[in-house]
């Protein structure tokens, strides 16, 4: 049931998506499908004790970012089905990936930049402390709590199971990916701002 309504939410995202514009645009091609692809190799490197606990750097912030709210669901939605179809994730957990791995914490991201842009006064630092390096961090510990309720109101495990061989890892992995997302943040909007389809040179650079 949960892949069915994710595919539904995934046509309404692709029905949204300027694809003329896209398929117009072929330097936009290969940074969609090289960001896909740089998710999935981050997404090859799990770490667990226990099926189904395994976890891995999001990288999702970042991606968010770059291409918008749409792409990044389309583009992370097609990293999610390279990996699964390589083994590393199961097909009868699909649905859960893609709600809680792939729609929930690229909203999440996308929100908190939101709330920054429209809220925080527009600054270069603001955008890479705050929506990038700290939006990964709030992204990652809610993908995370939002899984752990999974696995323990399905039933796969018990709370006990889920705090000590799943969450109590969390804390070692916020800071490791808020910093994962905030250097490539800075080096994106350094060295390819016009890669970065959320920063605008008229409101963190020129904005005084």
């Amino acid at each position: 049931m949960m892949w069915i309504l994710g595919a539904v939410i995934m046509l309404l995202v692709a029905w949204r998506v300027d694809w003329r514009a896209l398929l117009a645009d072929k330097g936009r091609q290969h940074l969609c499908f090289g960001a896909a692809m740089a998710l999935v190799f981050l997404w090859m490197l799990q770490a667990g004790i226990r099926d189904g606990l395994e976890v891995h750097f999001l990288g999702l912030t970042t991606l968010a970012l770059m291409l918008g709210w749409r792409l990044s669901q389309l583009m992370a939605l097609l990293a999610l089905l390279l990996v699964t179809a390589f083994g590393v994730e199961s097909w009868p957990e699909f649905g859960v990936n893609l709600w809680l791995g792939v729609i929930l914490p690229i909203a999440v991201s996308y929100f908190v930049f939101l709330l920054t842009y429209s809220y925080l006064y527009r600054h270069l630092f603001v955008y890479i402390f705050v929506a990038g390096f700290f939006n990964a961090a709030l992204t990652m510990a809610v993908k995370s709590l939002a899984m752990a309720a999974y696995m323990v109101w399905s039933g796969q495990y018990g709370w006990q199971t889920v705090q000590s061989d799943y969450l109590s890892i969390l804390p070692l992995l916020l800071f490791p990916e808020a910093l994962l997302n905030g250097m490539a943040i800075t080096l994106l909007v350094v060295f390819r701002p016009q890669w970065m389809c959320t920063f605008y040179d008229r409101d963190y650079l020129n904005n005084r």
